[in-house]
């Protein structure tokens, strides 16, 4: 069962809103070739309001993506697509379910 993840926040500038969707749509190939990551979901919360959820088993696979390619997507785009820096929040997992 993975015990740690992340909740990523992010609000769009004005105007930006599909091409937030598209970066989120698009950094999955990224982690698709994280083996330490076990869930990954990127979705919106609102018109300007996107997330992020991910999964680990171990606190050093949760380093991993933290230091990986997506972060440095996110830094590298934060100014042109996100009215706010994103807010990374480190959490534990208390229970999940996942296919086998």
């Amino acid at each position: 069962m993975p015990a740690y993840g992340f909740f990523v926040e992010f609000e769009a500038q004005v105007g930006k809103e599909d091409e937030v969707a598209k970066f989120l749509i698009d950094a999955k190939t990224l982690v698709d070739a994280e083996p330490g990551t076990l869930a990954w979901f990127a979705f919106r919360t609102g018109p300007t309001s996107f997330r992020i959820f991910d999964a680990f088993e171990t606190e050093d696979d949760r380093e991993a993506h933290l230091q990986g390619k997506v972060r440095d997507a996110i830094v590298a785009r934060a100014s042109e697509l996100f009215s706010v820096p994103p807010t990374i929040s480190p959490v534990d997992v208390l229970a999940a379910k996942l296919p086998h």
